[in-house]
């Protein structure tokens, strides 16, 4: 048989999706993939039923359909301080997994470097090698997953074509600064480098801590390939609505990107998705402070439990590091925290360049009654591993 392409063989499956068939092997409550327990508000769930009836039903225009282009472009506008065209400045595409993948083969050439921060969400280095183009790691180092900036410039010596910029941080909770963000944008403009963001938790952040769009700093609109979804703002990550916000020339090469990817996200989600971006400014205020409370109830049970971890000042993940357990294989521990103690985690090591084996990730999207029964269980983990040992 003729042998498959190179570029795959680089890359493994995802950690993330098979430790979901992990947890649902072993009964375990699944705090390793990243979706809410909960339905969307009752507003979506209203429109989708009017469109399941009515439509639209066949092919919206590829780019995405007018009425939502519109909508997206008004709600985006307001958050993002900027002027936005809905003829010109978004493509509609089939989740963030396809903008972000879109975005890379529209500012790469294969040959190009770009640079990637280290814990990094799975698919960043994938779209990577899938554009052609080379990945160059910058560490952000734990506890507080800062940056070095002499790391950084050395990194943008190598004349990068694009830099990722995942802000609030999946996996790390971390929350870019305004003076980090800064300092990034004045290397992006010195070395004529693309910034490609991922900003899904743009609305998922804890007080004190504020998202600042990329593309809303001094002179950065023109270099800055947005990406973002619905999905975690509006709990339907399986809606697969996602877009990419981009100066018109990135927007006319992106759209053809996507024209020959998907040609089209789903145009009935698409009719029923503008009643959530038509939710007024309180939605995003609940969501804050529903999302606070989730942490806090989860981090609280991390405590009782001794656990040592990074309190996440973003998104809804929360790294824990588990190195007093003496398990040398964070997939080991993860594997066995899914079938012994009936919570999955993803290892840690599926996020680092670096060779890190002493973190797992959880996140919190779920039921305040679903996170009590994941923390009682998490109070075991102290007497399991023991007896483990012994």
């Amino acid at each position: 048989m003729p042998k498959t392409s190179q570029r795959t063989s680089t890359f493994g499956e995802s950690v993330i999706r098979r430790m979901t068939r992990v947890a649902n092997e072993h009964g375990a409550i699944n705090l390793s993939q990243g979706f809410p327990d909960f339905d969307p508000p009752e507003a979506l769930l209203k429109a989708a039923e009017r469109a399941a009836r009515h439509g639209p039903h066949q092919y919206a225009v590829t780019w995405g359909a007018h009425n939502f282009r519109k909508a997206l472009a008004r709600k985006q506008s307001c958050f993002m301080g900027l002027q936005l065209d809905p003829d010109a400045h978004l493509v509609v595409t089939c989740g963030s997994t396809e903008a972000m993948m879109a975005a890379m083969m529209t500012a790469c050439n294969p040959g190009d470097k770009v640079i990637v921060f280290s814990p990094f969400y799975e698919n960043y280095v994938a779209d990577t090698i899938l554009s052609g183009a080379e990945p160059i790691y910058v560490a952000l180092r734990p506890p507080d997953f800062a940056f070095d900036p002499d790391e950084l410039r050395q990194a943008f010596e190598e004349k990068p074509k694009a830099l990722v910029l995942c802000n609030p941080s999946n996996p790390s909770g971390k929350v870019f600064t305004r003076e980090e963000l800064i300092f990034i944008a004045r290397l992006a403009e010195k070395h004529d480098t693309f910034v490609i963001t991922d900003e899904v938790y743009e609305h998922i952040l804890y007080a004190p801590h504020e998202h600042v769009y990329f593309a809303s700093l001094p002179g950065m609109f023109e270099r800055t390939i947005s990406c973002s979804s619905l999905s975690k703002t509006y709990s339907i990550t399986g809606w697969r609505l996602g877009y990419v916000i981009a100066p018109p020339s990135v927007i006319d090469a992106a759209r053809k990107v996507h024209d020959f990817l998907t040609v089209g996200a789903a145009a009935p989600l698409q009719e029923a998705a503008i009643a959530g971006l038509e939710l007024p400014d309180s939605y995003y205020d609940e969501l804050q402070a529903i999302y606070t409370e989730k942490r806090d109830v989860f981090l609280k049970y991390l405590d009782q439990a001794g656990l040592t971890y990074t309190k996440p000042q973003g998104a809804y993940y929360v790294m824990v590091d588990i190195s007093e357990f003496g398990w040398s294989d964070d997939t080991e521990f993860s594997e066995w925290l899914a079938r012994e103690v009936g919570v999955a985690a993803v290892p840690g090591s599926s996020f680092f360049r670096e060779p890190v084996r002493h973190l797992i990730r959880f996140h919190f999207a779920k039921q305040t009654k679903t996170l009590h029964a994941a923390g009682e269980r998490l109070l075991k983990l102290r007497e399991k591993a023991r007896n483990a040992r012994d």
